[in-house]
C-alpha cells in the first residue's frame, strides 16, 4: 500500500504557501503548514494572511495541518521536523518587501538568511531523501539589470528585439558589484546557501527566483504585491503612487499556480541545488501604465494616481524572466495564466480580512 506524502509549507498563509497547500492537497498530499502572520507586523492589517489561515483550516480540516511558529525558532521547527516524516518542503516564508527591509535590517535578514539556514538544517538532520524548494527573487540580480540598453516605447521600457537579452535575464546574470537592497542582500545569502546544501550536502534542492509573484489570494499591501495592491487601490479609490521611470517599468508576473505546479514538477524528477530564473517570461509581462489601463477596463474605474519622479532605490526599471532553462530541465511544463486572465481573477476575487 502507497504511503501518503506529506509536505512542509513554510508561509502557508501567503500567496505561493497558500496555493501549495491546495495544489498538493489536491494532488492527495497532507500538508502541514506554518504561518505566524509575520507579514500583519510587517505591513499592518491589510497584509495579515489570517483570513487565509483560516480559509485554509476549515476547508481541508481532515489534510491539512496548521502550525503557529516562527522559522527562526530552531527548536520549534526541530520539532516539527522530528514529528513528520516530510516528502518535500517548500519554504516560502520571508521579510518580502523590497522597502521594509531598511526599517528593521537585522530583523530582515534574521528571517531571510537564518531562518532559512534553520529551515535546511532541519531538513538536513530530518528530511534528507526528500526535495527542498525556496522562493528566492530576481533582487539577487541587484540593480544590474538597470544597466541593460534599454528603450523608451509608448507604455513601456524594453529591451531592442536583437539584444541577447530580449527574451528575458537567465541565471548567468552575475549578482556581483552591484546594489541590492537590504532585501535583496539577504535573499542572496538565503539564495545560495540553498544551493550549498544542495551542492555539498548531495541534496535535492531548487531556488527559484522569482519575478512577480501574483494571483487572487494576495494580501497585497503598499509595500509588497504589486498587481494585488493595485486592484485594491482601483477599486477602493485610493492614490496609488508611482515611483519614477515614467510609470513604464516592466515586470514579468507568473500566477502562483503556474509558480506551484513548477514546483510540483521538480519534486517528481528533483536535482541537486539548481537556481532557477522564474517568472511570467515574454508570456506575461506588463508596465505599471499598462496595468492600470487593464485593471481600469476590467473594474470600470478610473486609478487615482500620483508620480514621484524618483524611482526605489535599486529598483528594476525592467525585468523579464528568462525561463528556458527550466523548461529545459522540464519540458512538460508550461505556463496557463497570461496577464489579463491572471489580472481577471485578481479583479474578481474578493476576500475577508
Amino acid at each position: 500500500m502507497n504511503k501518503t506524502k506529506t509536505v512542509l509549507v513554510t508561509g502557508s498563509g501567503g500567496l505561493i504557501g497558500s496555493e501549495s497547500v491546495e495544489f498538493f492537497i489536491k494532488q492527495g498530499f497532507k500538508v502541514v503548514g506554518v504561518d505566524n502572520n509575520m507579514r500583519q507586523y510587517f505591513f499592518g492589517a491589510s497584509g495579515s494572511t489570517k483570513w487565509n489561515s483560516d480559509r485554509l483550516q476549515k476547508a481541508y480540516e481532515k489534510d491539512y495541518t496548521h502550525i503557529v511558529a516562527d522559522i527562526r525558532d530552531e527548536k520549534a521547527i526541530n520539532q516539527i521536523y522530528g514529528d513528520h516524516a516530510f516528502d518535500l518542503v517548500i519554504h516560502t516564508a520571508a521579510q518580502p518587501s523590497h522597502d521594509w527591509a531598511v526599517k528593521e535590517p537585522l530583523t530582515d535578514f534574521s528571517i531571510n538568511a537564518t531562518g532559512t539556514l534553520i529551515m535546511l538544517e532541519g531538513f538536513r538532520k530530518y528530511s534528507p531523501q526528500a526535495a527542498f524548494i525556496f522562493t528566492s527573487t530576481n533582487k539577487v540580480y541587484g540593480d544590474r539589470p538597470n544597466t541593460l540598453p534599454l528603450v523608451e516605447l509608448d507604455t513601456r521600457w524594453d529591451l531592442p528585439q536583437d539584444h541577447p537579452t530580449y527574451q528575458g535575464v537567465d541565471e548567468s546574470m552575475s549578482i556581483d558589484n552591484c546594489l541590492h537592497s537590504v532585501f535583496g542582500a539577504s535573499k542572496v545569502a538565503a539564495d545560495v546557501m540553498v544551493q550549498e546544501y544542495g551542492k555539498y550536502f548531495k541534496l535535492n534542492t531548487a531556488v527559484f527566483r522569482g519575478g512577480c509573484l501574483t494571483g487572487p489570494k494576495h494580501s497585497g499591501a503598499v509595500l509588497h504585491g504589486f498587481l494585488s495592491y493595485l486592484v485594491k487601490a482601483i477599486k477602493e479609490g485610493i492614490v496609488y503612487e508611482i515611483n519614477g521611470y515614467k510609470g513604464k517599468q516592466v515586470r514579468d508576473n507568473i500566477h502562483a499556480h503556474d509558480l506551484v505546479n513548477a514546483f510540483y514538477h521538480f519534486y517528481q524528477h528533483p536535482r541537486m541545488g539548481e537556481a532557477y530564473n522564474m517568472g511570467g517570461s515574454r508570456f506575461a509581462n506588463v508596465s505599471i501604465m499598462e496595468a492600470i489601463t487593464k485593471i481600469e477596463a476590467i473594474l470600470g474605474k478610473k486609478a487615482q494616481t500620483k508620480y514621484i519622479d524618483i524611482p526605489r532605490i535599486g529598483d528594476h526599471q525592467w525585468y523579464i524572466s528568462d525561463v528556458s532553462k527550466f523548461k529545459s530541465h522540464f519540458p512538460n511544463w508550461a505556463f496557463t495564466y497570461n496577464i489579463d486572465q491572471t489580472l481577471e481573477e485578481i479583479c474578481k476575487y474578493n476576500h475577508d480580512e
